[in-house]
C-alpha cells in the first residue's frame, strides 16, 4: 500500500505539471483520471492508517517480538547459518526467568554436521548474547546449565502493555490481509436426528469460526447436510402413501425418525413399493415438481429438528447440503475425464490419487453420484467460487482417509496449491461413555442429541439448587444461569480435551466446580466481576488511571498475573496454526487459577468496618 500511495502521488504531480488539469473540454478525461487517482490515494491512505491505528492498538505477541530480537542475534553471531533454529518458550520455573531460548543446543549439531566445528552449547550461548540488539522488553539474560538463555523481562514494558491493554481492549494482533476462512461443520442428515456424534463437529466448528472471526478473518460457516441421495426415493414413495393429499395439506409429520424407520422396513421388506422408491429417485433428480415439493416439505421438518439443537447451542451457519453442488457433479466427472484422470471399473468411473490406495468413484455404473463426487464439487467451489484463502473441515477421524485422498484429487487437476492455500482436515475423536465404550442409551441405541441437552438441563438446575441459588435469582436471572451453566459445561468439556483423541462424556465431571471446568471458570469470572461491583469501579474510570498513572508490579503475584495476561496473542496464535482449542481453555485455566493466587495475596478491595464503606 505505501509503495503504491508514492506511485500515485507521483502520477498526480504528473498531470498537474503538464497542465493537464486546465479547463479546456478535451481535456475532461485527464480530469476524470486524476480525479479516480485521488479517490483511490485517499482510499488507500485511509486503509493504511485504519491499518496501523488498530497495529497500534492490538496487544503485543511478546514471545514473538523476543524471536525477533534472538533471530537478529543468532542472525549476528552466526552469519553463515542458513535457517538457524529459533527456539523460544515461557519458562516453567520462575527462577529460571520469564522465557527462554533454547537454539544453542541445535546450533552445536549444524556447526558439528556442516563445518565440522566442535563447540559447547554454552559458548554458542554467550555468542548470542553479546549480539542481542537494543530491545525494550529484555531486562537482563542469564545463561543456565548447558546452554538455556534464560530471559527476564522489564517490568516497565510489561507495566506498559497491560495499560495498553486496560485503554484499548482485548485488540488481537493485525492479521494484514483480511483471509477468507471457510468452516465445514456439523452436516448432519436430512431425516436423521442430530445424535451426540455431531456434537463435536458443531461445537469445536462454531469455536474455531468464532476464533477466525476474533482475529479479524473473514469467516464463511457451511452446513453440508446429507439432503439428497437414494434414500430420498423411499422418503417420497412413503410419504405419497400415509399423506396422499401433501400437495395441498401439510402433513403432520411429527416424528421424523420413525417416518424414516417405517419408510427403510417398506424398502427392506416390500419389493414392490422397493421398485417405486427408484422411480422417485430418478423424478426426484429430473427435477419434477411434484417431487420437489415432497423433497422441501421432508427438509423442512428436519430443519426445524436440527434448529432448536442450534438454538440451544448458539451456533450459527449457513446451509448448503449435497444437493447444492448436485447441477456442478458433471462438469465434475468431465474435468477429470478431459485430463485423463478417470477409468472405468465394471462399469463404474473411478480415479486412483497417487499415494492413496482406494480409488475416488465419481460415477457410479447406473450414471448415479456418489458422496465421492459431490464432495469434489463442494472442494471446488470453495476454492474456486468462494476463492477461500483457508478451508477447514471438522468431521471424525474416521473420514480422515477419504478427506485427504479427496483433497489430494483437488490438488492433482490444480485447483489449488498446497504452499498458498491451508486445506485441513479438523479432525477429532468420539464420544465414549463412563465405561469407557461408544456413548449409547442402556437399551444399545444411540444417544440423541436433544435428549442430552434435556439432562444437562436438569443436572445444571438440580446443581443450582443445591448451592440454594434459587433462593436468592429471581426466576428470569435463575432460568438464564441454568441454560449458561448447562450448555456452557457442555461445550467446554469438549472443547478442554485434545479433539484428536476420544474423550469421556461425564455430567458429573463437568458440573464440577473444581478443576478445569467450565463451572470452576463461570465461578472465577464471577468473583472479579463481584470486586468491581463491590468497588465501584466502572471501566471508564480503569482506563483514566491507565491513561494517567504507572501501574506498579512489585508482588510477585502480581508481576505472574501480569505477564500470564499479555501470553494471550501467543496463545492465539498457536491455536490459529494447530487448530487445537484445548491449550485456549488450559491458558484460560491457568489465568484463572493465577488470579485467584493473587486475589488471595493482594487486597483488591477491603470493607471499612465501622461505616460499611
Amino acid at each position: 500500500q505505501e509503495n503504491e500511495i508514492k506511485l500515485l502521488t507521483a502520477e498526480i504531480e504528473r498531470l498537474k505539471n503538464s497542465g493537464c488539469l486546465g479547463v479546456s473540454p478535451s481535456l475532461e478525461g485527464l480530469r476524470d483520471e486524476n480525479a479516480k487517482l485521488k479517490y483511490r490515494l485517499n482510499f488507500l491512505q485511509k486503509s493504511l492508517q485504519e491499518e496501523r491505528s488498530k497495529t497500534a492498538k492490538s496487544m503485543i505477541n511478546i514471545n514473538s517480538c523476543l524471536q525477533e530480537i534472538f533471530g537478529a542475534a543468532i542472525q549476528a553471531a552466526y552469519p553463515d547459518l542458513e535457517n538457524p533454529p529459533l527456539v523460544v518458550t515461557p519458562s516453567q520455573q520462575p527462577k529460571f526467568g520469564d522465557y527462554q531460548c533454547n537454539s544453542a543446543m541445535g546450533i552445536t549439531q549444524i556447526l558439528l554436521k556442516t563445518k565440522e566445528q566442535k563447540v559447547s552449547p554454552r559458548e554458542i550461548a554467550e555468542k548470542i548474547s553479546k549480539n542481542i540488539p537494543a530491545n525494550e522488553c529484555i531486562e537482563k539474560v542469564e545463561i543456565a546449565g548447558p546452554g538455556f538463555i534464560n530471559v527476564h523481562l522489564r517490568k516497565d514494558f510489561v507495566s506498559k502493555q497491560l495499560s495498553s491493554l486496560l485503554m484499548n481492549g482485548v485488540q488481537p494482533p493485525a492479521v494484514g490481509k483480511r483471509k477468507k476462512v471457510v468452516v465445514d461443520f456439523s452436516s448432519p442428515n436430512i431425516a436423521k436426528e442430530m445424535h451426540v456424534g455431531h456434537l463435536r463437529s458443531t461445537i469445536i466448528g462454531e469455536s474455531m469460526c468464532r476464533l477466525f472471526e476474533f482475529a479479524g478473518y473473514d469467516v464463511l460457516r457451511l452446513n453440508h447436510l446429507g439432503d439428497w441421495g437414494t434414500q430420498f426415493g423411499m422418503l417420497i414413495a412413503h410419504l405419497q402413501d400415509k399423506f396422499p393429499d401433501y400437495l395441498t395439506v401439510s402433513p403432520p409429520i411429527g416424528d421424523l425418525q420413525a417416518f424414516y424407520k417405517e419408510s427403510k422396513r417398506r424398502f427392506d421388506t416390500e419389493e414392490e413399493f422397493k421398485k417405486r422408491a427408484y422411480q422417485c429417485v430418478v423424478l426426484l433428480q429430473s427435477k419434477n415438481p411434484d417431487f420437489i415439493k415432497a423433497w422441501e416439505l421432508i427438509c423442512d421438518v428436519s430443519r426445524k429438528e436440527f434448529q432448536k439443537i442450534y438454538n440451544c447451542l448458539d451456533i450459527t451457519l449457513i446451509e448448503r447440503g449435497e444437493s447444492f453442488y448436485h447441477e456442478m457433479m458433471k462438469d465434475i466427472v468431465k474435468e477429470f475425464e478431459d485430463k485423463g484422470f478417470v477409468q472405468v471399473d465394471d462399469g463404474r468411473k473411478i480415479m486412483f490419487v497417487p499415494g492413496f490406495p482406494v480409488p475416488l468413484t465419481i460415477m457410479k455404473s447406473d450414471g448415479g453420484y456418489t458422496y465421492d463426487t459431490s464432495d469434489l464439487a463442494a472442494l471446488k467451489h470453495r476454492l474456486c467460487e468462494e476463492k477461500a484463502d483457508i478451508l477447514i473441515y471438522v468431521v471424525d477421524s474416521g473420514q480422515s482417509v477419504h478427506l485427504q485422498t479427496v483433497f489430494a484429487a483437488g490438488q492433482m487437476i490444480g485447483w489449488y496449491d498446497p504452499k498458498v492455500t491451508r486445506v485441513a482436515h479438523a479432525a477429532f475423536g468420539v464420544v465414549l461413555g463412563e465405561d469407557k465404550k461408544k456413548f449409547k442409551t442402556r437399551s444399545g441405541d444411540t444417544v440423541r442429541l436433544i435428549d442430552l441437552l434435556e439432562e444437562g438441563l436438569k443436572r445444571a438446575m438440580d446443581k443450582l439448587k443445591d448451592k440454594e441459588r434459587d433462593k436468592v435469582l429471581t426466576a428470569e436471572e435463575l432460568k438464564a444461569a441454568q441454560t449458561s451453566v448447562a450448555f456452557g459445561c457442555i461445550k467446554y468439556a469438549d472443547l478442554s480435551h485434545n479433539r484428536l483423541n476420544d474423550y469421556v462424556f461425564s455430567f458429573d465431571k463437568m458440573l464440577d466446580d473444581r478443576g478445569n471446568t467450565a463451572a470452576y471458570l463461570l465461578y472465577a469470572f464471577t468473583r472479579i466481576r463481584a470486586i468491581a461491583r463491590l468497588a465501584n469501579i466502572d471501566e471508564q474510570m480503569l482506563r483514566k488511571a491507565a491513561r494517567e498513572e504507572v501501574l506498579i508490579l512489585d508482588h510477585e503475584k502480581e508481576w505472574k498475573l501480569g505477564k500470564c495476561i499479555l501470553r494471550f496473542p501467543e496463545i492465539l496464535q498457536k491455536i490459529l496454526e494447530d487448530l487445537l482449542l484445548h491449550t485456549l481453555c488450559d491458558y484460560l485455566y491457568e489465568l484463572a487459577t493465577t488470579f485467584t493466587e493473587f486475589y488471595d495475596n493482594c487486597y483488591c478491595v477491603e470493607k471499612d468496618r465501622q461505616s460499611g464503606e
